[in-house]
């Protein structure tokens, strides 16, 4: 009697997968394709998820933005920006104007994003300053003629030069810059760098306009932001109770939520089209091992003339099923991972590895070899010794 154990049965595993190389590879070729694939898609698709959460991010912290529509029945004012200063659930308020201007330096001229605004602004949208300093409180009440510079727009005019103390022209009338902002990059399809930021009062002098367009609202750190945006529609209805179709308030949570939604069933679209590899591997695997049954039948009939059970040969070739699926899981791993280095770097995306994803793919491809290793195994088990032995 052969006692066939697991560790022989694998020996004799790779031993039948060596003897045809080039055979094992293509039966491989699936497994690897599609573990690959996974990793690949959905490590770009968690990359996709996290650059957009960061984006998103870097509009502000717990963010409410208050919209008008340019109508009569609607106007926020100072009087409006104090009454939202005294909603307990606000941390700071920042009224904001904006429009296009052109700047000129030299022979340098270019048209730029201008926003009017007041301090609270670089807290509310999450600024920071690279050089200088941001506005304050005394430029909007002086209306001072100061600036500052998104990160492309210094690049644009000063290059390598400190544009601190020098000055710019902004439709003509000369400002001089204070502050030069760190760069953002872009968000949500426009760049956060290409801008010059003036206090909220010279900005309704350079754009002939004292109308107040948007208000960025900043609620308190780990308030829920939809009980905020509910205080905050209420309040506005109680000042225009006659023109609520004229504003909006929008919460930057709704957008990160949407987001996400839509990014997680991407990833689900692209792991599910990825994950029809694997299973199209597992077919090649059984194909192949009905194969190897039928020319390995003389074989399994010596073994069980001399006293091999029915479970030595089923273990036998479901083994050899599984040996061949997990080196082909093995391998598509060491591909994705490096596919996706490759990606990344040549077309500048976002790869964000998973060892869950990783695991999930590498067990996925384990259960292919045990799910389509089985038919072929039983096939083998049960084969009459002496059919098998007289088989030509």
């Amino acid at each position: 009697m052969i006692e066939l154990g697991i560790l022989q049965s694998i020996k004799m595993a790779i031993r039948s997968i060596k003897s045809n190389k080039l055979r094992a590879f293509l039966t491989m070729l699936g497994i690897i394709i599609g573990v690959s694939s996974v990793i690949v898609l959905i490590s770009i698709a968690r990359g996709s998820t996290a650059n957009v959460t960061s984006q998103i991010n870097n509009l502000g912290t717990n963010l409410l933005t208050v919209n008008t529509f340019g109508t009569d029945k609607v106007k926020l004012t100072d009087d409006t920006i104090e009454k939202f200063k005294k909603i307990q659930t606000i941390k700071a308020v920042s009224p904001a104007v904006s429009g296009r201007v052109t700047l000129k330096r030299d022979r340098t001229t270019a048209q730029v994003s201008l926003t009017g605004t007041t301090s609270d602004y670089q807290d509310v949208r999450n600024m920071k300053v690279a050089a200088g300093r941001f506005l304050s409180d005394l430029d909007v009440e002086y209306r001072q003629k100061i600036a500052v510079l998104g990160s492309t727009t210094a690049q644009t005019f000063f290059g390598w030069e400190n544009p601190i103390g020098q000055h710019i022209q902004v439709d003509g009338t000369s400002f001089k810059i204070v502050g030069v902002l760190t760069s953002k990059g872009g968000s949500m399809g426009q760049s956060g760098d290409d801008v010059i930021i003036l206090p909220l009062s010279t900005a309704q002098r350079v754009l002939k306009d004292t109308a107040i367009q948007t208000v960025y609202l900043q609620g308190k750190s780990g308030m829920n932001m939809d009980f905020v945006m509910a205080e905050v529609q209420m309040a506005m209805k109680r000042m225009f109770p006659n023109g609520t179709d004229e504003y909006s308030v929008f919460n930057q949570q709704d957008l990160m939520n949407t987001m996400s939604s839509v990014t997680n069933t991407m990833t689900m679209m692209l792991g599910g089209i990825a994950g029809i590899s694997l299973l199209v591997g597992g077919i090649g695997i059984m194909n192949i091992m009905l194969v190897s049954v039928s020319e390995r039948t003389k074989e399994i009939g010596i073994r069980k003339a001399i006293g091999a059970k029915r479970r030595h040969i089923l273990l036998q070739f479901l083994i050899e099923a599984i040996v061949l699926s997990s080196l082909g899981g093995i391998i598509g791993i060491l591909v994705g991972i490096g596919v996706g280095n490759i990606l990344g770097k040549t077309m500048s995306l976002t790869v964000s590895y998973s060892s869950s994803v990783i695991l999930m793919s590498f067990m996925f491809s384990l259960l292919v070899g045990i799910i389509f290793g089985v038919f072929p195994a039983n096939k083998a088990s049960k084969l009459n010794p002496i059919q098998a032995l007289r088989f030509e």
